[in-house]
């Protein structure tokens, strides 16, 4: 990845998001020695210009932002970094520079608890239970989620039907994992069959 330093004295902008949620957390500028030392260490670290220094986000506070993609925009002259946060991201102690944490993409979040409820074999977790009961047991929870929903469309209690659709996402998102399938994965799906048409 050839990055072009040359157009802002040394300097690109790289917009810092949840790798998870896609949310975006902060925007930072690199030069060359931050972007190799992100690169090296998979933490971020940027060019600080109050300070004129490195600064590896997360060393005083232990929040650091750990790289799991780096993706150059179309002039290699700016970076979107996806990364997962140890903590909030913001000085004033947010989740992001740009406020709280926001409800669009908490699906791949919850996706992530799942899975680390299941893997880390959790023994007081519904999820980590309901999964070692099997496929049978997650897929009729699914059935049974689904009904439920359909009964509360034909009611006129809103808030009833919404916790009754967030009980199936919650449960399809736990057959997923027993079916070692991504959610991402039926996002392209969609995004197959919407772009065929």
């Amino acid at each position: 990845m050839n990055i072009n330093f040359d157009k802002e004295n040394g300097l690109v902008p790289a917009v810092i998001q949840d790798s998870s949620s896609l949310q975006v957390l902060m925007v930072g500028y690199m030069n060359e020695e931050a972007w190799l030392k992100t690169v090296s260490e998979g933490r971020v670290t940027f060019f600080s210009r109050s300070r004129q220094r490195l600064w590896t986000k997360g060393e005083t506070s232990g929040n650091f932002l750990t790289v799991t993609e780096i993706l150059p925009d179309c002039d290699n002259d700016a970076l979107l970094i996806r990364v997962i946060p140890a903590g909030p991201v913001c000085h004033l102690g947010t989740y992001s520079c740009f406020g709280d944490m926001e409800t669009r993409g908490f699906l791949y979040r919850l996706e992530k608890i799942i899975s680390s409820r299941i893997d880390e074999d959790a023994s007081d977790s519904y999820t980590n239970k309901l999964f070692r009961k099997g496929i049978n047991k997650i897929a009729q929870k699914v059935g049974e989620e689904a009904v439920e929903l359909v009964i509360e469309a034909k009611d006129d209690n809103i808030d009833l039907f919404k916790n009754e659709a967030a009980d199936l996402l919650y449960h399809l998102l736990v057959l997923l994992k027993a079916k070692s399938t991504t959610l991402q994965e039926i996002e392209e799906v969609l995004s197959g069959r919407h772009k065929s048409k």
